[in-house]
C-alpha cells in the first residue's frame, strides 16, 4: 500500500548532497515511526535508519553514520533523510515508510511497516 509520497532524489557526484522528504497524503506521520530503506542494485531492501515518533533515531547500516542524518518538521508532517558526502555505494532506490509503533520505539522488520512510498533513484556517479 503506498501512501507515503516521497521526493529529493536524483544523480549526485561523489561527496555530494542529497535531501529526501517523506509525507503522507491520507494521513500524518508525525504518529508512526519512519523508517528509510534502500535498495542497490541486486541486492535486498535494507533498512537505513528508524526514527520513533519522539525522535529517537536508529541507525542500522554503519557506513551512512557520520554522513546521513534523519530528521522530521512536525509542522509540515514531513520527515526528512539528509545525505552529505555520498558515495558511489550510496546508490538505489530509497524508500520510507511508516510502522504503527509508538513513543520511543522502532523496529527493523519490513513487515511491521504499513505504508511504504514509492521510492526515489539515488545515483551517485561522476
Amino acid at each position: 500500500q503506498l501512501d507515503l509520497v516521497e521526493s529529493g532524489g536524483g544523480l549526485v557526484q561523489p561527496g555530494g548532497s542529497l535531501r529526501l522528504s517523506c509525507s503522507a497524503s491520507s494521513f500524518t506521520v508525525d504518529y508512526y515511526a519512519i523508517g528509510w530503506f534502500r535498495q542497490a542494485p541486486g541486492k535486498e531492501r535494507e533498512v537505513v535508519f528508524c526514527m520513533s515518533v519522539n525522535g529517537g533515531v536508529t541507525t542500522y547500516v554503519d557506513s551512512v553514520k557520520g554522513r546521513f542524518t534523519v530528521s522530521r518538521d512536525p509542522a509540515k508532517h514531513t520527515a526528512y533523510l539528509q545525505m552529505n558526502s555520498l558515495k558511489p555505494d550510496d546508490t538505489g532506490v530509497y524508500y520510507c515508510a511508516a510502522a504503527p509503533v509508538s513513543g520511543w520505539d522502532c523496529t527493523d522488520v519490513l513487515s511491521r511497516y504499513d505504508f511504504w512510498g514509492q521510492g526515489t533513484q539515488v545515483t551517485v556517479s561522476s
